[in-house]
C-alpha cells in the first residue's frame, strides 16, 4: 500500500522532516481560508487506496488547527483513502482529561469522539498529558514517548549529581521512569493548584542541595509551575536547574519568565514550533523526526513498533 504524509498548517517544519526521513515529499494539498475565516481543504494528488498520514499537533490556535486535522482527514476519507493516521505529537485539550468539579467537561474523550467520526482509523502521538487519554479512543492508539532524544541530550552534558524533579504527584510515574534511565535519584514536589495556569509550592520531596536538578514534565504553557519550582529547589540548596519537557507550548509571556529565572536551559521538542516572540536563548530544540518517521514506517508496513516505547 503506498504511503502518503499530508501536511496542515501547523508544523509544516516537522512534517517535512518526517518526509525527509520517510523519502517521500509531502502530498500536495490546500489548507486554506475563506475570508471569513473558515478553513478550506483540497487534496491535489491522487489518495485512492492509499496509507494516509497527517502530520498535525493540535497547538495554538488550538480549535483552528484541531478543525484543520478533522477537515483533512473528512477530505482523505471522501477521497477513498484506505487507512487514515493522525500523527499529533502534540493532543491539545488533554489536560481535561476528567471532571476534577461538578459540571465540567471531559475534552479531551470530545476530542477523540470528534477524531474517529472524522474518518481517522488510527492515532499516533507522543506524550499525552495523562496516559489513560487513549483509552478514550475507540481505535488504535501508539503513545510514543521524547524520552529517548532527551535523555540522549543530557547525557551527551555530563551532568554530576543528577536528581530528576517531578514538578507534582501526578508526574511521579514519568520522573521515576526518567531517573531510572538516567541512573539518578529523585525528588517530587508537592504542588497545590488554586487556579487554572497557577501554581503554589508546598514541600520538596527529597535531596537537591548541592545538586544538579532536571524538573521534567510533558508540558510547559506559562511556565510558571516550571519557574516557581526551580526557585524553590534552588532555595533548597540546588547547584544548577535544568528543565525538560516534551511540548514548549509557551504561551504569553513565558519565554520571558525562563530567561529571568534561574534555569540554566529549557529542553523541549519541535512537537509545537517555537515561535520567535521572546528570548530563546536558554531554550534548546530537540528533533522528534526521527522518531515519528521509524513509527510511520513500521505501521506502514505493519510491523510492531514496541521497540519505540522506550
Amino acid at each position: 500500500m503506498k504511503l502518503k504524509v499530508i501536511s496542515g498548517n501547523a508544523n509544516v517544519k516537522l512534517a517535512k522532516q518526517i518526509g525527509q526521513q520517510l523519502g517521500v515529499e509531502l502530498s500536495e494539498a490546500k489548507v486554506e481560508r475563506f475570508s471569513d475565516g473558515e478553513v478550506q481543504v483540497k487534496i491535489i494528488d491522487n489518495v485512492r487506496g492509499t496509507d494516509c498520514y497527517i502530520i498535525q499537533p493540535t497547538s495554538f490556535p488550538v480549535n483552528e488547527n484541531l478543525m484543520e486535522l478533522l477537515i483533512i482527514a473528512d477530505a482523505l476519507k471522501r477521497a477513498s483513502a484506505k487507512r487514515i493516521t493522525a500523527v499529533v505529537p502534540y493532543y491539545g485539550y488533554g489536560r481535561q482529561d476528567r471532571k476534577a468539579e461538578p459540571r465540567v467537561p471531559i475534552t479531551a474523550r470530545l476530542v477523540a469522539n470528534l477524531f474517529a467520526t472524522a474518518g481517522i482509523t488510527r492515532v499516533l502521538t507522543m506524550d499525552l498529558h495523562a496516559g489513560q487519554i487513549q483509552g478514550f479512543f475507540d481505535i488504535p492508539v501508539d503513545h510514543l514517548y521524547s524520552r529517548p532524544v532527551i535523555l540522549s541530550y543530557l547525557k551527551e552534558k555530563k551532568l554530576n549529581d543528577v536528581v530528576i524533579v517531578s514538578p507534582d504527584a501526578g508526574g511521579v510515574e514519568r520522573a521515576r521512569s526518567f531517573a531510572k534511565h538516567f541512573n539518578a535519584e529523585l525528588a517530587i514536589v508537592d504542588k497545590r493548584r488554586p487556579r487554572p495556569n497557577e501554581a503554589s509550592i508546598m514541600n520538596i520531596i527529597g535531596a537537591v542541595k548541592d545538586k544538579t536538578c532536571i524538573i521534567l514534565d510533558d508540558l510547559a504553557d506559562t511556565a510558571g509551575t516550571l519557574t516557581k519550582v526551580a526557585e524553590a529547589i534552588k532555595v533548597k540548596g540546588a547547584s544548577r536547574v535544568f528543565t525538560a519537557v516534551s511540548h514548549g507550548v509557551l504561551s504569553g509571556n513565558a519565554k520571558q519568565k525562563i530567561q529571568d529565572s534561574c534555569i540554566e536551559e529549557l529542553i523541549i521538542t519541535d512537537s509545537i514550533p517555537l515561535l520567535k516572540d521572546g528570548p530563546t536563548e536558554k531554550i534548546v530544540v530537540l528533533s522528534i523526526a526521527p522518531i515519528l518517521a521509524e513509527a510511520i514506517m513500521r505501521i506502514s508496513n505493519d510491523e510492531s513498533i514496541s521497540a519505540l516505547f522506550l
